[in-house]
């Protein structure tokens, strides 16, 4: 009998949360042919990209090399929004607290600096008469007016909506079990079928710390809860203008985050300090005592808010062992591209990411320094 021929892809995309989403609309807008695998139905609840806020900012403190790709996360963010029905970014000012010696305000002060990002210092008597953040003295706070909130959920919609008006075919619910590489071309299996591409990008989060990556990443998954709380009775809302998005480093070394209640009360969280968990076997129930610890902080932190929790989520930080991401082409197999474990802290990059994988699949040069990101900077694991 006949054969059927199997379409062949230029580009194949496994993972399809914030970076593979950003990936197939950038890939797909240069006119290749691109197919793009989920276990699940982005945007969705099991991975990273999930929590309806995300914060975007630009005196970066991780370190000053992010800036430059942050400033242009914030076009692409622009442009995908006038083609989206739905506002994706919103300007809400931000604030970093701190010990003026920690690494958040000696960070954020450093990437202000060498990239000349607009911003302002108050001592803490200032922050609280300003905000309805409350530090003591002794601690500083450092204002930015281009930071803001992503609505993350939103965005991965208009991405892959992007993604599929420029032709990807997007298979959802089906999850991938292994590809190879030879010849120089790119076998995929899934539970459902075989398919061929040219080149594979893996951009699957937190389940790129099994088998996926074909290759061993230093790569460690925690559960962070996130938790929203409702202002007090009689207390003015807690709106942009009062309550920024906002990081805060603690004197004792916990780092918590929030953001002004845009309609479903005051999300706040622990930055890191997560359990350690496989995105297989995650709790994803959160008990009665996990915000213990958090309401204690935010007693002092934001005594405008009570103590009533009208909702929790888990989401999953997929960490390196410095902490940056990890965008490079895969050290044995030709023609595939790793990309994603982003630490907690990668969601307002996605569209930059995207358009750096599809300068690595397309073979130009990205415009942007990778040298952070590359594989070669950990050492080869003993075995």
């Amino acid at each position: 009998g006949a054969t059927i021929m199997k379409p062949r892809f230029d580009v194949a995309i496994v993972g399809l949360g914030a970076m593979g989403a950003a990936a197939a609309w950038q890939v797909a807008a240069r006119g290749r042919r691109v197919v793009g695998f989920d276990r699940f139905r982005p945007p969705h609840a099991m991975g990273s990209s999930t929590g309806r806020s995300r914060i975007i900012r630009e005196a970066y403190w991780e370190a000053p090399f992010y800036v430059p790709l942050v400033r242009r996360a914030y076009e692409l963010w622009r442009e995908l929004e006038q083609r989206s029905v739905r506002p994706l970014l919103r300007p809400t000012g931000g604030l970093v607290i701190g010990p003026e010696t920690g690494a958040l305000v000696r960070g954020a002060l450093a990437s202000a600096g060498a990239h000349d990002v607009s911003h302002e210092v108050l001592s803490a008597a200032e922050v609280r008469a300003r905000y309805a953040l409350k530090p003591e003295d002794g601690l500083v706070g450092v204002v930015e007016p281009r930071a803001g909130v992503l609505m993350p959920e939103d965005c991965i919609s208009a991405m892959l909506g992007e993604a599929q008006r420029h032709g990807v075919s997007l298979r959802l619910d089906e999850p991938v079990l292994g590809w190879s590489a030879a010849g120089g071309r790119v076998t995929i299996r899934t539970i459902n079928d075989e398919y061929h591409a040219d080149r594979l990008i893996l951009s699957a989060g937190a389940w790129m710390m099994g088998d996926l990556p074909g290759v061993r990443l230093p790569l460690t998954v925690a559960r962070q809860v996130m938790f929203w709380l409702e202002p007090r009775r009689g207390t003015a809302p807690l709106t942009p203008d009062r309550c920024p998005v906002w990081l805060w480093e603690t004197r004792d070394g916990p780092m918590y985050y929030g953001f002004p209640d845009l309609g479903s009360g005051v999300k706040l969280a622990r930055h890191h300090g997560g359990e350690s968990t496989t995105p297989d076997r995650v709790n994803r129930q959160v008990g009665q005592d996990e915000a213990r610890e958090l309401l204690a902080f935010a007693g002092g932190a934001l005594p405008d808010l009570g103590r009533i929790i009208s909702d929790a989520r888990v989401c999953l930080y997929t960490n390196t062992p410095d902490e940056h991401f990890i965008i490079d082409r895969h050290p044995e197999a030709l023609g595939v591209v790793l990309a994603s474990p982003c630490s907690g802290h990668g969601f307002k990059f996605a569209p930059v990411v995207g358009e750096i994988l599809a300068d690595l699949v397309t073979d130009r040069a990205p415009r942007h320094d990778l040298s952070m990101f590359r594989l070669n900077r950990f050492p080869k694991e003993a075995g």
